[in-house]
C-alpha cells in the first residue's frame, strides 16, 4: 500500500504547487481586455454601446432599415451624471469617463436629439471587475480543499485495505 500513499502524496504536492504558483494576471496579460456590451431600444432607434476600460463606442441605428444615425446629439446618463458623446467620422459616437470603469451594474440612458425630436433609450450595463483581478478569488482555496478531500479518501481506503489484510482484527 505504500506506492498508493506515495502516489497520493505526489499528486497532492503537485496540485498545491500549481495552485500556489498560478498567477491569474499572467493569463490576463496574454488575453486582450474584454469589452462589455449594452443595448437600448426606443420605438424606432437602437443604441449599442461597447465599453472597453473607460471608453464607450456607441453605434446608433434605425430599427426600420438598420441605417446608422449620423447627425444626432447623443448624451449618455450614467450613474446619475450626463456625459455628451462625440460624433466620429465613421458614424459612431464615443464617450470617455472613469464612470465606465467602475465595476458593477449600472442603469444607462442614451438621450438622442435629432431634428427637434428627442428620444430616450434605456438599458443596463454590467461592468466586470477591474483588470488584473481574478474573477474567482477562491479558486486556489477551492483547489486546496479538493486536494485535501482526495487525500482523506485515499487515507481511508488505505486504512480499510490494511485492516482487511491484518488477521488479528
Amino acid at each position: 500500500m505504500r506506492p498508493l500513499a506515495f502516489i497520493a502524496t505526489v499528486f497532492a504536492v503537485a496540485a498545491m504547487a500549481g495552485a500556489a504558483g498560478a498567477d491569474p494576471s499572467a493569463h490576463d496579460a496574454a488575453r486582450p481586455e474584454a469589452s462589455q456590451r449594452v443595448e437600448a431600444r426606443s420605438a424606432d432607434l437602437l443604441a449599442v454601446g461597447l465599453v472597453r476600460g473607460d471608453r464607450m463606442t456607441i453605434h446608433l441605428s434605425r430599427l426600420l432599415d438598420n441605417a446608422p444615425v449620423r447627425d444626432a446629439a447623443v448624451t449618455v446618463i450614467l450613474r446619475g451624471t450626463a456625459h455628451p458623446a462625440v460624433a466620429e467620422t465613421d458614424g459612431s459616437y464615443t464617450l470617455e469617463t472613469p464612470d465606465l470603469a467602475v465595476a458593477g451594474t449600472a442603469a444607462i440612458e442614451f438621450q438622442v436629439e435629432q431634428a427637434g425630436v428627442h428620444q430616450s433609450l434605456k438599458g443596463t450595463l454590467q461592468v466586470a471587475s477591474a483588470a488584473g483581478q481574478p474573477e474567482d478569488k477562491n479558486s486556489a482555496r477551492q483547489l486546496g480543499w479538493w486536494v485535501l478531500n482526495f487525500a482523506v479518501c485515499i487515507g481511508f481506503l488505505w486504512l480499510i485495505s490494511r485492516r482487511r489484510k491484518d488477521p488479528k482484527t
